[in-house]
């Protein structure tokens, strides 16, 4: 299986501007640029979709790996920090809270290093990963 995505840029560096679209049509032109990217501005950003792809992946994984487990999670809410510094992408943060009836914290613990330890994207970067994962 492939997934596909393309970024046109247009302009220098600072003063240009882009846009990125996915084959799913999820984003299409949708605008990035230096203000978007290093300061407040409109539009998304590479760190940004780096972010979204690590929680939604390991939100999945994990769903996959409580069930293995013997466990049906009623949700799993996550949110990651990617971190840019001096150019250079240096780490990730997840942060997941979840509701998964019957299963104890210690137990829902060892899942989510799991999760963290094996899902795609975590694979993928090759950076620290952290998370904080707990019971809600």
């Amino acid at each position: 299986m492939k997934r596909n995505a393309t970024a046109v840029w247009n302009g220098s560096g600072k003063e240009g501007k882009g846009t990125v679209s996915t084959q799913s049509g999820v984003l299409n032109g949708n605008q990035y640029s230096y203000k978007s990217r290093f300061e407040e501005g409109v539009g998304t950003n590479p760190e940004e979709l780096m972010a979204a792809a690590h929680a939604g992946c390991f939100s999945m994984k994990l769903s996959f790996v409580l069930g293995a487990a013997g466990f049906t999670p009623e949700k799993i809410e996550t949110s990651c920090a990617i971190s840019l510094e001096n150019g250079a992408i240096t780490s990730s943060h997840l942060t997941c809270k979840a509701t998964v009836p019957g299963i104890d914290e210690q137990k829902f613990k060892e899942c989510a290093e799991e999760a963290k330890r094996t899902c795609p994207v975590s694979n993928a970067y090759s950076i620290d990963i952290t998370m904080e994962a707990s019971l809600g």
